[in-house]
């Protein structure tokens, strides 16, 4: 089954995504970032307590081409987050200060390529935050940000067979 998790920031949706997957013995965690080389603190701190709480027999990734790490994957897997990884194409793709178009369009071939290996998964569960209900920077960027993974959002919703909101730690299936 595929699960799209989402939810405001630490709304608990990476705690439940990952007790969805407990029961599994092998489990890919797909950590999508600009910054798995070390060169970061905080994603390396966020990672490493990711990593800590769960079972050692999980492989976790550190990679911002999620689309080719899941092309080999025959176990259940865990993508945690979507914000992460708009984030690290955006900044590969310079797109912090293209428009709103050019931007969409930049999103759209690496989006296709996320959907599209997603949507061959048996197991796979996905976590992204809720731009809709989250607080966003009012300023261009944010906007931007916003736009582009809502628009992410709706599109992996589409490839998955749920989607789980979490409220302050409630879930909601949709």
């Amino acid at each position: 089954m595929r699960i799209l998790v989402t939810g405001g920031v630490r709304s608990g949706k990476s705690m439940h995504a990952e007790a969805l997957l407990a029961n599994a013995l092998e489990v890919v965690y797909i950590a999508p970032g600009s910054r798995a080389d070390g060169c970061d603190p905080d994603w390396d701190s966020r990672v490493a307590r990711h990593r800590a709480r769960r079972p050692a027999t999980w492989l976790t990734i550190e990679t911002a081409d999620v689309a080719t790490a899941l092309s080999d994957i025959r176990c259940p897997v865990l993508v945690d987050c979507l914000g992460t990884w708009l984030t690290a194409l955006m900044d590969r793709e310079a797109l912090w200060n293209t428009t709103t178009a050019e931007a969409h369009l930049a999103v759209e071939e690496p989006l296709d390529k996320l959907c599209a290996a997603l949507a061959v998964l048996a197991d796979a569960i996905v976590v992204t935050n809720e731009v809709g209900l989250g607080v966003v920077p009012a300023h261009r960027s944010g906007m931007l940000f916003r736009d582009l993974l809502g628009t992410i959002n709706q599109r992996v919703a589409n490839v998955c067979d749920e989607v789980h909101l979490l409220i302050a730690g409630r879930v909601l299936t949709l």
